[in-house]
């Protein structure tokens, strides 16, 4: 599905550049993609994340796996074809938000290492950073979870070319953040998520490095002194 079918198209830049969007909403944009198996706690997490970010001021976008086959996706099934697709175009639309100096957040369970990969390039070919979150539970553990009762389904051969049952999952390699579920709760989790974005400086712009020497008047996380607003949810 990805093959280009279109023709007689030329690319229309615009006259604002991605350096003044980020020195204007004083960020710059990224893609956090969260890959795990169903019910690992990917889309507990990233709720979580994206409204702790917005309670410190940095403008997030959640995408989700579940969500987007309602309107976007909603024509891909899945099998291997189409989850690649599903992917693919995923990939493309967390690089639109990142490239919009907006922090996409992507929980989809994409389950081969080929899509991750190809959605990794396709921000790096664009200089955008890319963040993987492998969101890690035990199969037990998720299938003892199974809050939409999916794994008993599959197991019962109700569900066909279901990840980790009868499809394959190639689990992350070398994620830049790796989090167990079972050992870690959802503030755990954040409190992991942002303590990497501040130390890495991932949504400060490049322009406001250059021209500050302290971080007191940046929308930077101190984790030391931040409340997490995902107190009191628990993974399910």
């Amino acid at each position: 599905m990805s093959d280009n079918k279109a023709t007689n198209i030329t690319f229309h830049a615009g006259n604002v550049t991605r350096e003044e969007r980020a020195q204007f909403l004083k960020q710059q944009g990224l893609t956090i993609w969260f890959t795990g198996l169903s019910a690992s706690g990917k889309s507990t997490v990233a709720v979580a994340l994206e409204q702790h970010l917005l309670h410190l001021g940095v403008a997030a976008y959640r995408l989700d796996g579940d969500n987007i086959r309602f309107g976007l996706n909603k024509n891909l099934g899945f099998s291997e074809a189409d989850r690649n697709e599903n992917i693919r175009r995923i990939g493309e639309v967390a690089k639109l938000f990142a490239d919009s100096c907006q922090i996409a957040l992507t929980s989809f369970i994409s389950p081969y290492k080929a899509d991750r990969q190809q959605a990794r390039e396709l921000h790096e070919k664009e200089g955008l950073k890319f963040i993987e979150v492998y969101i890690d539970a035990p199969l037990e553990v998720v299938e003892k979870r199974d809050p939409k009762g999916l794994y008993k389904k599959a197991r019962a051969g109700e569900i066909k070319d279901f990840t980790g049952i009868s499809a394959p999952y190639e689990a992350p390699e070398k994620p830049e953040i790796h989090i167990r579920t079972d050992e870690n709760s959802v503030e755990d989790s954040v409190r992991i998520i942002t303590e990497y974005l501040q130390k890495e400086e991932c949504y400060i712009p490049n322009t406001l490095k250059r021209t500050s020497t302290t971080h007191n008047s940046l929308p930077s996380i101190n984790a030391s002194i931040v409340r997490c607003h995902a107190s009191g949810t628990n993974f399910s």
